[in-house]
């Protein structure tokens, strides 16, 4: 953790941590890149999978708030983050075979990235999608050992109802961070949509839009995310004392 009165952290900042390039396989034979990041020098308390936004559309690993999350939550909240390439998505870390499956075949993505967790012994597994990741989540992420799931601007665009209410009154808890402004789904419409699911918590989150573009909702939603894994956790710390780098792409 860090101690006050040191470096402001901003949007470029990256904490320290051990972080790992991972392949995955999915059971229909394909290679998955990925990197797997976790605390320096403790062993992580919980353990984050991500799913990221529409590749048709640019989404990637590497969609800012993913990579936020491996950039600060291991070092901030002591958690394992794993973000990958879904099926025929290219990042700077490299492409995953395959093509776009609208959500279908990217359940063997996730469940080959859960299986990576599982595998390595991490703890207290978690599912965070973002936009397009919530369906994926949705559709094939309620299973053993998933402790629940952690929905980033749900559209609602693959998942049906059927898929929903396959997780009511279950044991993993799912939390929709719906923004006041969203393209897709607005926060009354998310709850009419959500309503088949009850157990489903959908959370307001005011003035944000789908992208969470902004420092302010990116401190936001990561500390929102910390708290739903551990209502006990202190808010995440604006500041770091410690050793930071700072990404550029230039």
């Amino acid at each position: 953790m860090s101690q006050p009165n040191g470096v402001p952290i901003t949007a470029n900042s990256i904490l320290p941590a051990q972080r790992e390039s991972v392949t995955l396989r999915t059971s229909d034979g394909l290679t998955l890149v990925g990197e797997l990041a976790l605390p320096a020098d403790r062993d992580p308390v919980a353990t984050i999978v991500c799913v990221h936004p529409l590749p048709t559309h640019g989404g990637m690993m590497d969609s800012h708030v993913l990579r936020k999350m491996s950039w600060r939550l291991p070092a901030l909240a002591d958690l394992a983050v794993l973000r990958f390439n879904t099926r025929g998505t290219s990042s700077a870390a490299g492409a995953s075979q395959g093509t776009f499956d609208c959500g279908i075949g990217e359940g063997l993505d996730l469940h080959a990235a859960i299986q990576e967790v599982v595998g390595r012994g991490l703890p207290n597994i978690w599912l965070v999608g973002w936009s397009f990741g919530t369906d994926v989540v949705l559709k094939h992420g309620n299973v053993d050992p998933v402790q629940g799931a952690i929905l980033l601007s749900p559209p609602l665009r693959f998942t049906t109802t059927e898929e929903l209410q396959r997780w009511q009154g279950g044991h993993r808890r799912v939390v929709a961070l719906v923004p006041e402004f969203d393209d897709f789904l607005p926060p009354e419409l998310a709850r009419e949509a959500f309503a088949v699911a009850p157990t489903i918590e959908v959370v307001d989150v005011p003035e944000a839009k789908h992208l969470w573009v902004g420092e302010r909702f990116v401190s936001e939603v990561l500390n929102r995310i910390v708290h739903v894994i551990d209502s006990d956790a202190p808010d995440l710390p604006e500041e770091w004392s410690g050793p930071m780098e700072k990404w550029s792409d230039l």
